[in-house]
Order: structure tokens, then C-alpha cells, then sequence
């Protein structure tokens, strides 16, 4: 199967993605449905330590400021738009007081996407200006490959890229700059194949 654009009769709608098979993701940016396969074990386990780093400093307030909702997978639902889907999401709790009871309503303050082979072009082309356009605020772009975070912000409608971080950078990385993150603990210990 062929991942990227995918064709539909007229805009894409939520159908369109309960109607891919199994082992195939889709999202729907701006009327059009995009599908990439499902993550490999080196995304996930990235995901995996990356959330458990900032879940208990910024959703439970264990060892941080808290105030925040981090969340793997979330689904969104813009008013108008059918759902998305970023690797990672954080709402401050100042906008939203509790979890909703299905997909979350609104934009998150921040976003992360795991890059991979076959959603690289997509994330950045695509992803990012969407992401713009509804304003999160901050952007964060894993590479596996590469071993870099890349820490983005929107200002003024456009994003303004602060920082890119390597290997075993110890690192303080808006919007969690509250805490201190060594990258080299998060790496998967996996090797990250060629195609994904």
C-alpha cells in the first residue's frame, strides 16, 4: 500500500479512516486524508520515555510545576474539522479543567511528532503548517535517526526555530523548561531501520 494522499469522494470524513485496514493510520488535514503505517518499536519506545519524563513533573506536579495534560496519541477535534492525531500533546490546565470524554476540542499548547521514514515529509509539509495555523504554540520534532530534538515556537503566525539538541544533550526545552531532560536516557537501545 502506498502511504501519503489519499484520494476520497469529496472531503475526507472520519468513515475514511474507520474504513483503512489494519496496520494503517490515517489523519485528516484540511479536508484530505493522509495514511502512513503504524509506528515501529524504536517510535514507541522514544514515546514511552519521553511521557513518563514529563507526566509526572507537569500533569502530576511530582517534581515540577504541574498544570499541564500530557497525552499519547491524542485524538482532536476542531470545530469544523474531523480528527488529528500528534504523537504527543500537552493542554495547559488553565484552558482545560478536565480531560474531555472523547476527543479534545481544542489545540494543544504543544505538540511533538516522531519522524520516521515514512511520515517525515508528511510531518513537516504538511503537519507543521497545519499546526501553525491552529496555533500551537510549541512544536517539538524527534529524529531517530539523527538523534536531535528539534524545539520550535510560534510567534506572530510563524515558527521561529529556538533549538536543535543532539545524542546526550542534557537539555531545558520550552515549554518544560521547568526540568532538566538528558536525551541520551531516551534513545531507543533499538537500531532504527532504513524504511518504516
Amino acid at each position: 500500500m502506498a502511504y501519503g494522499k489519499r484520494e476520497t469522494e469529496g472531503v475526507a470524513t472520519l468513515a475514511d479512516i474507520e474504513a483503512l485496514p489494519e496496520g494503517v493510520v490515517g489523519e485528516i488535514i484540511d479536508g484530505v486524508l493522509y495514511t502512513h503505517a503504524q509506528p515501529r518499536a524504536g517510535h514507541m519506545d522514544f514515546i514511552g520515555a519521553l511521557i513518563t519524563e514529563l507526566r509526572g513533573p507537569f500533569q502530576r506536579g511530582l517534581g515540577g510545576p504541574g498544570g499541564w495534560w500530557i497525552q499519547v496519541e491524542p485524538g482532536v477535534r476542531l470545530e469544523g474539522s474531523p480528527e488529528f492525531i500528534p504523537d504527543l500533546a500537552g493542554w495547559r490546565k488553565e484552558r482545560a479543567a478536565r480531560l474531555p470524554a472523547g476527543s479534545w476540542p481544542m489545540a494543544p499548547d504543544w505538540a511533538c511528532e516522531v519522524l520516521s521514514p515514512s511520515t517525515r515529509g508528511y510531518d513537516t509539509r504538511i503537519k507543521r503548517p497545519f499546526y501553525a495555523r491552529i496555533g500551537i504554540k510549541h512544536l517539538w520534532f524527534i529524529d531517530l535517526d539523527s538523534r536531535s530534538l528539534t524545539v520550535s515556537e510560534l510567534r506572530d503566525g510563524h515558527w521561529v526555530e529556538l533549538e536543535t539538541y543532539v545524542e546526550n544533550d542534557v537539555i531545558r526545552a520550552a515549554p518544560f523548561d521547568d526540568i532538566e531532560l538528558k536525551l541520551g536516557e531516551l534513545w531507543p537501545l533499538v537500531e532504527t531501520p532504513d524504511t518504516e
